[in-house]
C-alpha cells in the first residue's frame, strides 16, 4: 500500500505517520519485522525516517499466506462492492458469517477465501460486522490489517451505521424507541431478554413502521447500539416479533428463517475517510412475502427506506 506524502505531513517521522493513518502498534511492529515491510521511495527505512513532501511510503501490509483455518468453499458470493481496503458482500439467509462448532467449511469467510484467493494472492477476510446464520444482507470486510483496525475503530466510535428491514407480526401503528437492557437468560448460552437497564447491557434501536396490515408490518430498524439478538428480541418486547423468528417468536408458514435483513451500511472509507453508502436489496424469501402482503406499494417502500 501506497502512500504519496503531502506538505502537511512534511518533516513527520515515519512512526508518527503510521500512527496517524491508523496502523496499531501490532501492525507496526510485523511491519518492521518484514524485509521490505517499510519501504520510502523505494528503500527500506526504519520509523525513525524523516518524511518529506512528495515522498512515497509503502507499507506491506497484506497478508504473506492464507489462513490455513479456512478450506475454500465453492460458492460466488454476491460482492456489492471491491476495493483494494475492503469489500462489503451481501450474505444470503441460512449461511453462518464465519467459522463456528458444526459450521467449519459453509461460511461466508469460507466462500471469500473461494472467490479472492488464489495461488498467487493470499486472503484473510477480516469482518467488521456479523450478522447472525439467518439474518441477510451487508457484511463489511477489510481485506488487510490496516483497513481492519481503521474500521474497526470506527465501529466503535460509532461512525459506521447500520439499518435493517423486517417484517414482523401485527398491525405498527407508530414509530418508536425501543430502549432497554438486554441480558443472557439464565442457564441458556443462545437466548438474550429484556430487562432493566443496569441489570443487563444498555440496548437502543429505532424503529419505523414503512407498510402495515393487521397480519404483518414492513419495519425499518437502526440499532443504536450493537447487542446479541438485539433486534429479534427489542421487537418481539414490543409485541410484534419477527415473522418465522421461533426462538423469539413463532415458526411462520411463509418464512423458513426470521425475515431481518440488513440493507444498508454507512462507514468512512478506511483511506479517504469519505462516506460510503451501500444498499443490499432484499432476499428473494422476504421480496415474496412483501410482495403478496403489499403488492408494488410495498416493494418501492423497502426500496426507498434509506434513500
Amino acid at each position: 500500500m501506497d502512500f504519496r506524502i503531502k506538505q502537511k505531513d512534511h518533516g513527520r517521522l515515519v512512526r508518527d505517520f503510521l500512527r496517524s493513518v491508523g496502523v496499531s502498534a501490532a501492525l507496526s511492529a510485523k511491519l518492521k519485522r518484514r524485509e521490505e515491510g517499510i519501504l520510502l521511495n523505494g528503500s527500506r527505512v526504519t520509523v525513525r525516517a524523516v518524511l518529506q513532501a512528495g515522498d512515497v511510503l509503502t507499507l506491506a501490509i497484506e497478508d504473506d499466506a492464507p489462513s490455513e483455518k479456512l478450506l475454500p468453499l465453492s460458492v460466488e458470493p454476491d460482492i456489492l462492492r471491491e476495493t483494494a481496503h475492503y469489500l462489503v458482500v451481501n450474505k444470503p439467509p441460512f449461511m453462518p458469517t464465519h467459522p463456528s462448532h458444526g459450521h467449519f467449511t459453509d461460511t461466508l469467510a469460507n466462500a471469500l477465501v473461494y472467490a479472492l484467493g488464489n495461488g498467487d494472492t493470499a486472503f484473510r477476510p477480516r469482518f467488521i460486522n456479523r450478522l447472525d446464520r439467518n439474518t441477510s444482507g451487508a457484511v463489511l470486510v477489510a481485506r488487510h490489517a490496516l483497513s481492519a483496525a481503521v474500521l474497526s475503530r470506527a465501529m466503535a466510535e460509532g461512525a459506521i451505521r447500520k439499518g435493517y428491514l423486517a417484517l414482523v407480526k401485527g398491525h405498527v401503528a407508530a414509530g418508536a424507541t425501543v430502549q432497554t437492557g438486554i441480558r443472557r437468560r439464565e442457564e441458556s448460552i443462545i437466548f438474550r431478554e429484556t430487562c432493566a437497564m443496569d441489570e443487563g447491557d444498555p440496548a437502543l434501536t429505532v424503529m419505523t413502521p414503512l407498510c402495515c396490515s393487521d397480519a404483518v408490518s414492513l419495519v425499518k430498524l437502526e440499532p443504536k447500539t450493537g447487542r446479541t439478538h438485539q433486534l429479534r428480541v427489542h421487537m418481539a418486547h414490543i409485541g410484534h416479533p419477527i415473522l418465522g423468528d421461533e426462538l423469539y417468536g413463532e415458526a411462520d408458514a411463509h418464512m423458513e428463517r426470521h425475515a431481518l435483513h440488513a440493507a444498508f451500511l454507512s462507514f468512512p472509507d478506511p483511506v479517504t475517510g469519505e462516506e460510503t453508502i451501500i444498499h443490499a436489496p432484499l432476499p428473494e424469501d422476504m421480496a415474496a412475502v412483501l410482495q403478496n402482503a403489499f403488492g408494488e406499494e410495498g416493494s418501492l417502500l423497502a426500496k426507498a427506506a434509506f434513500c
